[in-house]
């Protein structure tokens, strides 16, 4: 077996368990007004330039840099399962592009059971993406989602 084409080999991803209704989660994730506030790691600010949440919309924020540029993460919804499933694919320029992201949501009582995975179209640019900081990356942004929906529960 070719492992290039083995998801595990080109899947990173990051499990939470948020202490907020799976409403709550979701609307953190589909609202730009939310988005805008957690998206970012830690002190980083977004701008959101487009957010068409439906299966073929796009999607496009960007981030100021401190040397005046911008970076920009942008996507298309693939397949959106209300309160369960989010799959869009994403570039974040200048960093990684040509990725697809799969978002799960699983309510778990008042809290929620919350997978982000990430997949590459190789193993050796997913071994180059972690290196890069994926975990620290995104777990920053987790991080970040996790205190708003502390503040508005």
């Amino acid at each position: 077996m070719n492992n290039t084409n083995d998801l595990t080999n080109r899947t990173l991803t990051l499990e939470r368990t948020f202490n907020a209704p799976i409403d709550l989660v979701w609307e953190a994730w589909t609202q730009p007004e939310h988005v805008a506030k957690w998206w970012a790691p830690h002190g980083m600010d977004l701008e959101v330039i487009k957010h068409d949440f439906s299966v073929g919309g796009k999607w496009k924020y960007a981030m100021p840099m401190p040397d005046g540029n911008q970076f920009i993460s942008e996507g298309v919804y693939s397949e959106i399962v209300p309160q369960k499933k989010i799959v869009t694919t994403a570039d974040f320029r200048p960093m990684t592009e040509g990725v697809e992201l799969h978002i799960q949501f699983e309510k778990d009582g008042n809290q929620t059971k919350f997978t982000f995975s990430v997949i590459h179209e190789t193993e050796e640019y997913c071994k180059q993406q972690e290196e890069m900081g994926f975990y620290n990356g995104w777990g920053s942004a987790f991080e970040r989602l996790d205190k708003m929906l502390n503040d508005l529960t």
